[in-house]
């Protein structure tokens, strides 16, 4: 059987029409070597029955999974460093496929209660190296074999710190040399498949917006708001507004709370559901800088760490702009400004919790948590690399009650000081929770699973020097083991 009982087949985005998208026919490549099968995740769609060849066939060569019509090519636009590009679109990817989540899987993730009468979440099937697209401009429509190996290990190790992420289902060796002009060349090839929660983009109101039509800003808003956000009533781009402006301060914060730097933030690399994707040129913080970027070419620091959460507001206002277009009166275009400005105050609200989780302890109220959340930063920005990013939140995970753990571990004589001090005294209020969770083996070990690209690095010259892919999988199991210990 190709697919197991629970996969359900929803290909909603399909039924917008030629206007939003165009069917397009995969490359014809010349080798399909499986690499990478993320079974996990295929099981929350009913797809982790599909044999070896299965899925080669449809994830290499793009056979249609049952009830899917072809690939097409998303049209959309963006700003690009804050500069607008109408010429953009899926220019070397496609949606392949939406379907419905097997009924209970996102609940079992975020550790809540499953509702057998609330409707699954409509996820897409995304690709990137899958050929040309009439949006590949002169581009060679190819995905480089390192750049898929960096998107899986970016999204394992997102989700791993709980930060609503893309995951990435398959990656397929392609048997093709690339010239790069940024990175030794001739390099692997390779086409990737994502599991999304939707890729409806900013950049696709953008250009409903540029071309002035108004009847597919509210076509795409009504199909965005009954799939993605239902609770919000038809027609209310209002309401659609604050769902996307509070969805997308939480995914912010939590980028913030993991030290991650997405690298990109441009208007077609944000959606409409708050969940992160398209990793391309991403860090992890080795320890507190606001200024580190993760692209060489964002020279003037726009998508820098500290300043994630201005790059995502000024999208939103992107967004807004599109929306002012539908509206009918002034006070429906003030209502849009309102909805907007929650994004601050919805951004500081998200990012205590955040610390609060990486830190497993209990919130005590919106003053102490503030206080909690400014005393890890002092401490980060006073130690540095003497402490780094993602030890704070490994040595003091359940509050002080691990205060033995981590004043007796290898970074022990780093715990001092008046930051220290003043750190000790904001997590003292604060109560364990689900302090059991220190039990899990994980939090044995002397050093947390990090991603920094020195082994980042270390585990592409494994692959492309001895073709060796131990080693990355060992990595990615290591994450999916610290995904159970933070979230059990």
């Amino acid at each position: 059987m190709p697919v197991s009982p629970a996969y359900r087949p929803d290909p909603r985005f399909f039924e917008l029409g030629a206007e939003y998208g165009d069917a397009v026919k995969p490359a014809d490549l010349p080798q399909t070597i499986l690499r990478l099968r993320n079974d996990r995740a295929a099981a929350t769609v009913g797809l982790e029955t599909l044999s070896d060849a299965e899925w080669v066939a449809h994830f290499g060569r793009f056979e249609p999974l049952p009830g899917q019509p072809g690939p097409v090519a998303m049209r959309y636009h963006g700003h690009q460093f804050r500069v607008y590009n109408p010429e953009i679109g899926d220019g070397r990817g496609f949606l392949a496929a939406q379907m419905r989540e097997v009924s209970g899987a996102q609940a079992a993730s975020d550790r809540v209660a499953s509702d057998s009468a609330l409707p699954t979440r409509l996820l897409d099937l995304g690709t990137k190296g899958s050929g040309q697209t009439p949006w590949s401009r002169h581009a060679d429509g190819r995905l480089t074999l390192k750049g898929g190996v960096r998107e899986a290990l970016a999204a394992a190790m997102l989700e791993s710190l709980g930060v609503p992420t893309c995951r990435i289902l398959s990656l397929i060796e392609t048997g093709e040399d690339l010239e790069r002009h940024d990175e030794p060349s001739p390099t692997r090839s390779a086409v990737m498949v994502r599991l999304s929660h939707s890729h409806i983009r900013f950049g696709t109101f953008q250009r409903a917006a540029y071309y002035g039509r108004k009847d597919q800003i509210e076509a795409l808003m009504e199909h965005a708001r009954s799939l993605y956000h239902p609770a919000v009533a038809p027609g209310d781009a209002t309401g659609f507004l604050a769902a996307v402006v509070e969805a997308s301060a939480a995914l912010t914060a939590k980028w913030i709370a993991a030290g991650f730097v997405h690298g990109v933030l441009n208007t077609d690399n944000l959606n409409v559901t708050g969940e992160s994707f398209d990793y391309g040129p991403w860090r992890f913080l080795p320890h507190y800088e606001p200024g580190f970027t993760a692209a060489y070419f964002d020279q003037n620091g726009l998508y820098a760490f500290a300043r994630q959460p201005e790059a995502v507001f000024w999208n939103l206002t992107q967004l807004a702009g599109c929306l002012k277009l539908i509206a009918e009166s002034e006070p429906q275009v003030a209502d849009l400004a309102a909805a907007l400005n929650g994004f601050g105050p919805a951004y500081i609200r998200h990012l205590r919790a955040a610390f609060l989780n990486r830190l497993g302890v209990k919130s005590l109220g919106e003053a102490a948590d503030q206080r909690l959340l400014d005393a890890t930063l002092a401490l980060a920005r006073e130690k540095k690399e003497a402490l780094r990013w993602e030890p704070i939140f490994f040595d003091w995970f359940g509050g002080f009650s691990s205060a033995a753990r981590a004043l007796g571990g290898v970074r022990g004589k780093t715990y001092q000081g008046e930051a220290f001090d003043a750190f000790r005294f904001a997590l003292m209020e604060h109560e364990p929770d689900r302090p059991e969770r220190l039990e899990h083996p994980m939090f044995a070990a002397p050093e947390p699973e990090e991603l920094l690209i020195d082994e980042v690095e270390a585990l592409w010259s494994a692959i492309d020097a001895a073709d060796d892919w131990a080693p990355l999988k060992a990595k990615l199991a290591r994450l999916e083991t610290a995904k159970a210990a933070w979230s059990l």
